[in-house]
Protein backbone atom coordinates (compact mmCIF):
# COMPACT_ATOMS: atom_id res chain seq x y z
CA UNK A 1 0.00 0.00 0.00
CA UNK A 2 1.52 3.51 -1.03
CA UNK A 3 2.14 5.86 1.67
CA UNK A 4 -0.52 9.18 1.31
CA UNK A 5 0.89 12.57 0.39
CA UNK A 6 0.78 14.85 2.59
CA UNK A 7 -1.79 17.50 3.23
CA UNK A 8 0.21 20.88 2.77
CA UNK A 9 -2.71 22.73 2.95
CA UNK A 10 -4.00 20.92 6.37
CA UNK A 11 -0.45 20.94 8.09
CA UNK A 12 -0.02 24.87 7.54
CA UNK A 13 -3.63 25.33 8.43
CA UNK A 14 -3.56 23.09 11.54
CA UNK A 15 -0.26 22.11 12.78
CA UNK A 16 1.99 25.21 12.42
CA UNK A 17 2.83 24.48 15.94
CA UNK A 18 5.40 22.22 14.45
CA UNK A 19 7.25 24.79 12.87
CA UNK A 20 6.70 27.86 15.47
CA UNK A 21 8.39 25.44 17.73
CA UNK A 22 10.77 24.81 15.40
CA UNK A 23 12.61 28.32 15.34
CA UNK A 24 13.84 27.85 18.81
CA UNK A 25 15.85 25.07 16.62
CA UNK A 26 16.87 27.65 14.00
CA UNK A 27 18.22 30.11 16.73
CA UNK A 28 20.73 27.08 18.26
CA UNK A 29 21.83 26.53 14.73
CA UNK A 30 23.29 30.17 14.82
CA UNK A 31 23.32 29.93 10.58
CA UNK A 32 25.74 32.96 9.51
CA UNK A 33 25.73 35.14 6.67
CA UNK A 34 27.64 33.19 3.45
CA UNK A 35 27.28 30.17 4.66
CA UNK A 36 25.89 27.29 2.71
CA UNK A 37 22.51 25.17 5.14
CA UNK A 38 20.73 22.36 4.15
CA UNK A 39 16.98 22.27 5.36
CA UNK A 40 16.41 18.56 5.88
CA UNK A 41 12.71 17.77 5.89
CA UNK A 42 11.79 21.25 5.10
CA UNK A 43 8.50 20.68 4.72
CA UNK A 44 6.24 23.85 3.23
CA UNK A 45 9.07 25.97 4.09
CA UNK A 46 8.80 28.54 6.37
CA UNK A 47 11.65 27.42 8.79
CA UNK A 48 14.08 27.19 5.62
CA UNK A 49 12.68 31.01 5.15
CA UNK A 50 13.78 31.42 8.96
CA UNK A 51 17.59 30.10 8.41
CA UNK A 52 17.75 32.64 5.16
CA UNK A 53 17.09 35.74 7.34
CA UNK A 54 20.32 35.21 8.42
CA UNK A 55 22.25 36.05 4.98
CA UNK A 56 23.02 32.62 4.81
CA UNK A 57 22.22 30.10 1.36
CA UNK A 58 19.93 27.82 2.09
CA UNK A 59 18.48 24.93 0.43
CA UNK A 60 15.28 23.28 1.50
CA UNK A 61 14.97 18.88 0.63
CA UNK A 62 11.70 17.22 1.12
CA UNK A 63 9.80 14.12 -0.20
CA UNK A 64 6.76 14.90 -0.28
CA UNK A 65 5.67 16.69 -4.17
CA UNK A 66 2.75 19.01 -2.09
CA UNK A 67 4.72 20.35 0.37
CA UNK A 68 7.71 21.05 -1.64
CA UNK A 69 5.28 22.71 -4.00
CA UNK A 70 3.57 25.15 -1.79
CA UNK A 71 7.27 25.81 -0.23
CA UNK A 72 8.17 26.73 -4.16
CA UNK A 73 5.11 29.15 -4.36
CA UNK A 74 5.14 30.89 -0.88
CA UNK A 75 9.49 31.85 -1.10
CA UNK A 76 10.16 32.01 -4.48
CA UNK A 77 13.67 33.16 -4.20
CA UNK A 78 14.75 30.67 -2.30
CA UNK A 79 15.63 26.44 -3.57
CA UNK A 80 13.30 23.54 -2.74
CA UNK A 81 14.20 19.99 -4.30
CA UNK A 82 12.03 16.92 -4.33
CA UNK A 83 14.14 14.26 -2.61
CA UNK A 84 14.57 11.56 -0.03
CA UNK A 85 16.18 11.72 3.29
CA UNK A 86 17.82 8.18 2.84
CA UNK A 87 18.70 9.13 -0.86
CA UNK A 88 20.25 12.42 -1.36
CA UNK A 89 23.20 14.29 -2.65
CA UNK A 90 24.68 17.42 -3.60
CA UNK A 91 27.75 18.78 -5.24
CA UNK A 92 29.09 20.86 -3.18
CA UNK A 93 29.59 20.22 0.79
CA UNK A 94 27.29 22.19 3.15
CA UNK A 95 28.21 24.20 6.52
CA UNK A 96 25.29 22.48 8.09
CA UNK A 97 22.23 20.44 8.02
CA UNK A 98 20.22 21.37 10.05
CA UNK A 99 16.12 19.44 10.40
CA UNK A 100 13.32 20.10 12.56
CA UNK A 101 10.09 17.21 13.26
CA UNK A 102 11.17 15.27 10.60
CA UNK A 103 13.73 11.92 11.26
CA UNK A 104 10.72 10.07 12.76
CA UNK A 105 9.32 9.61 10.05
CA UNK A 106 12.48 8.12 8.25
CA UNK A 107 13.81 4.83 8.66
CA UNK A 108 16.56 3.27 8.26
CA UNK A 109 18.37 6.39 10.16
CA UNK A 110 21.83 4.87 9.30
CA UNK A 111 20.95 5.43 5.81
CA UNK A 112 19.89 9.33 6.63
CA UNK A 113 23.09 9.66 8.59
CA UNK A 114 24.94 8.07 5.45
CA UNK A 115 23.44 11.25 3.59
CA UNK A 116 24.59 13.57 5.66
CA UNK A 117 27.74 12.44 6.70
CA UNK A 118 28.89 13.01 2.83
CA UNK A 119 26.87 16.53 2.28
CA UNK A 120 29.00 18.35 5.43
CA UNK A 121 32.28 19.71 5.21
CA UNK A 122 35.05 18.47 7.48
CA UNK A 123 33.99 21.01 10.93
CA UNK A 124 30.15 20.95 9.68
CA UNK A 125 27.57 20.74 11.99
CA UNK A 126 24.15 18.82 11.72
CA UNK A 127 21.65 20.58 14.55
CA UNK A 128 18.19 18.48 14.39
CA UNK A 129 15.16 17.97 16.47
CA UNK A 130 12.65 15.26 15.81
CA UNK A 131 10.92 12.30 18.05
CA UNK A 132 12.29 10.80 21.29
CA UNK A 133 12.14 7.67 22.93
CA UNK A 134 8.42 7.82 24.66
CA UNK A 135 6.84 10.07 22.12
CA UNK A 136 3.20 10.76 21.64
CA UNK A 137 2.94 7.00 24.18
CA UNK A 138 -0.51 8.02 25.00
CA UNK A 139 -1.97 9.11 21.61
CA UNK A 140 -0.20 5.83 20.33
CA UNK A 141 -1.40 3.46 22.47
CA UNK A 142 -5.59 4.84 22.15
CA UNK A 143 -4.68 4.86 18.53
CA UNK A 144 -3.28 1.33 19.10
CA UNK A 145 -5.92 -0.21 21.01
CA UNK A 146 -8.80 1.31 18.98
CA UNK A 147 -6.90 -0.33 15.79
CA UNK A 148 -7.05 -3.60 17.26
CA UNK A 149 -11.09 -3.43 18.26
CA UNK A 150 -12.00 -2.17 14.50
CA UNK A 151 -9.91 -3.93 12.20
CA UNK A 152 -8.67 -7.48 14.21
CA UNK A 153 -5.20 -6.67 13.34
CA UNK A 154 -2.18 -5.26 15.67
CA UNK A 155 -1.90 -1.80 14.31
CA UNK A 156 1.97 -0.67 15.28
CA UNK A 157 3.04 2.88 14.63
CA UNK A 158 6.24 2.99 11.72
CA UNK A 159 8.16 6.03 13.70
CA UNK A 160 11.97 6.09 14.83
CA UNK A 161 11.63 7.54 18.65
CA UNK A 162 15.52 6.64 19.25
CA UNK A 163 17.27 7.22 22.61
CA UNK A 164 20.29 9.85 22.84
CA UNK A 165 22.28 6.38 23.09
CA UNK A 166 20.92 4.98 20.17
CA UNK A 167 20.85 7.47 18.02
CA UNK A 168 24.63 9.00 19.17
CA UNK A 169 25.75 5.53 18.69
CA UNK A 170 24.42 6.22 15.01
CA UNK A 171 25.73 9.49 14.64
CA UNK A 172 29.37 8.66 15.53
CA UNK A 173 29.83 5.20 13.84
CA UNK A 174 29.01 7.89 10.36
CA UNK A 175 31.58 9.80 11.78
CA UNK A 176 29.84 12.59 13.16
CA UNK A 177 30.99 13.68 16.49
CA UNK A 178 27.63 14.37 19.09
CA UNK A 179 28.46 17.50 21.56
CA UNK A 180 25.38 17.92 22.83
CA UNK A 181 22.10 15.97 23.28
CA UNK A 182 18.56 16.14 24.99
CA UNK A 183 15.40 13.85 25.49
CA UNK A 184 12.91 16.43 27.22
CA UNK A 185 9.03 16.30 27.18
CA UNK A 186 6.87 19.03 25.42
CA UNK A 187 3.33 18.76 26.03
CA UNK A 188 1.67 20.44 23.20
CA UNK A 189 -1.70 21.86 23.08
CA UNK A 190 -3.31 21.32 19.71
CA UNK A 191 -5.10 23.94 17.56
CA UNK A 192 -9.15 24.06 17.00
CA UNK A 193 -10.17 22.66 20.90
CA UNK A 194 -12.37 20.04 20.42
CA UNK A 195 -11.09 19.25 16.80
CA UNK A 196 -7.43 19.05 17.94
CA UNK A 197 -6.95 15.26 18.29
CA UNK A 198 -9.06 14.43 15.06
CA UNK A 199 -7.06 16.92 12.70
CA UNK A 200 -4.28 15.45 14.23
CA UNK A 201 -4.79 12.26 13.51
CA UNK A 202 -6.43 13.20 9.70
CA UNK A 203 -2.79 14.70 9.11
CA UNK A 204 -0.60 12.22 10.74
CA UNK A 205 -2.51 9.23 11.61
CA UNK A 206 -2.78 7.22 8.15
CA UNK A 207 1.03 7.43 7.79
CA UNK A 208 1.62 6.46 11.22
CA UNK A 209 -0.17 3.58 11.53
CA UNK A 210 -0.97 3.05 7.53
CA UNK A 211 -4.60 3.46 6.02
CA UNK A 212 -7.65 2.53 7.45
CA UNK A 213 -10.67 1.11 5.35
CA UNK A 214 -12.53 4.12 4.54
CA UNK A 215 -15.81 2.70 6.42
CA UNK A 216 -14.03 2.60 9.83
CA UNK A 217 -12.05 5.76 9.13
CA UNK A 218 -14.63 8.05 11.36
CA UNK A 219 -14.83 5.04 13.91
CA UNK A 220 -11.50 4.76 14.40
CA UNK A 221 -10.45 8.48 15.28
CA UNK A 222 -13.36 8.68 17.88
CA UNK A 223 -12.25 5.76 19.42
CA UNK A 224 -8.61 7.16 19.89
CA UNK A 225 -10.44 10.34 21.33
CA UNK A 226 -12.53 8.22 23.82
CA UNK A 227 -9.40 6.14 25.10
CA UNK A 228 -7.41 9.43 25.23
CA UNK A 229 -9.48 11.87 26.51
CA UNK A 230 -8.63 11.17 30.17
CA UNK A 231 -5.22 11.72 29.75
CA UNK A 232 -4.88 14.16 27.14
CA UNK A 233 -8.20 16.94 27.15
CA UNK A 234 -8.07 19.54 29.57
CA UNK A 235 -9.18 22.80 29.66
CA UNK A 236 -11.04 22.33 26.61
CA UNK A 237 -8.39 21.59 24.64
CA UNK A 238 -6.07 18.81 23.29
CA UNK A 239 -2.83 17.83 23.93
CA UNK A 240 -0.08 15.79 22.57
CA UNK A 241 2.35 14.28 24.94
CA UNK A 242 5.01 15.31 22.59
CA UNK A 243 8.99 14.28 23.52
CA UNK A 244 11.46 15.77 21.38
CA UNK A 245 15.50 14.31 20.99
CA UNK A 246 17.39 16.98 19.95
CA UNK A 247 21.22 16.82 18.80
CA UNK A 248 24.30 18.49 17.60
CA UNK A 249 27.00 16.85 15.98
CA UNK A 250 30.00 18.07 14.48
CA UNK A 251 31.28 15.69 11.16
CA UNK A 252 34.98 15.53 12.46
Amino acid sequence: MSTPEWDAALYTAKHSFVYEYGRELVALLAAQRGERILDLGCGSGQLTQAISESGARVTGVDNSASMIDRARREYRDLSFVLADAKDFSFDEPFDAVFSNAALHWVKPPEKVIECVAKCLRPGGRFVAEFGGKGNVRCIYEAAEAAGRELTGREVRNVNYFPSIAEYSTILESRGLEVRQAWLFDRPTKLEDSENGLRNWLTMFGEKTFGAMPDDIRSQWIERTQQRARASLFREGSWYADYRRLRVIAVRT
